[in-house]
């Protein structure tokens, strides 16, 4: 089964693509996908829009993850974090994927197995579950392959 985990951005969208055999994970794709703050709000969501609906049609995932929306003191930056979330939840819709949702704590909790675990120990279990030669980088995109991982170790098909 192919998991496409997802932390959200408008600058910086980091996205992790995971596949379960049995107990097995393995990282088949990650990285990030930038805008330039030179663009507009609306082109800078469209650029995360294709380049989902690319990484979709590129490794046909099954399940989509992405990391919830947590209380920041910025506001314009909640709001903008929140517009880049739709605008994955919309190209998930599209493809007719389901989508769940995990806040930081459920996914450090999954990974670590401690929910207040700091950024380095989570990148390292990642590299650790995912048997990755190197720490997965830049951080954006091991935190989707975390989101990943959530997901996978959460969901059980029914039978």
């Amino acid at each position: 089964m192919i998991f496409l985990g997802v932390d959200p951005g408008t600058a910086i969208t980091g996205y992790g693509v995971v596949e379960r055999t049995g107990s097995h994970l393995r990282a088949i794709d990650y990285g990030t996908v930038e805008t330039p703050s030179a663009h507009e709000l609306p082109q800078r969501l469209l650029a995360i829009h294709q380049a989902m609906t690319e990484i979709i049609q590129a490794h046909s995932p099954e399940l989509v993850a992405v990391e919830r929306l947590f209380f920041n003191r910025n506001v314009q930056t909640a709001f903008a974090v929140g517009q880049a979330r739709g605008a994955v939840l919309l190209t998930a819709a599209q493809h007719g994927l389901p989508v769940y949702e995990y806040g930081p704590h459920e996914v450090k909790m999954a990974v670590t197995g401690y929910g207040r675990a700091a950024k380095d120990q989570v990148q390292r279990m990642v590299q650790v579950v995912l048997g990755l030669a190197v720490l997965p980088r830049p951080d954006d995109a091991a935190d989707a392959l975390a989101v990943a991982i959530c997901l996978a170790h959460a969901y059980r098909p029914a039978d």
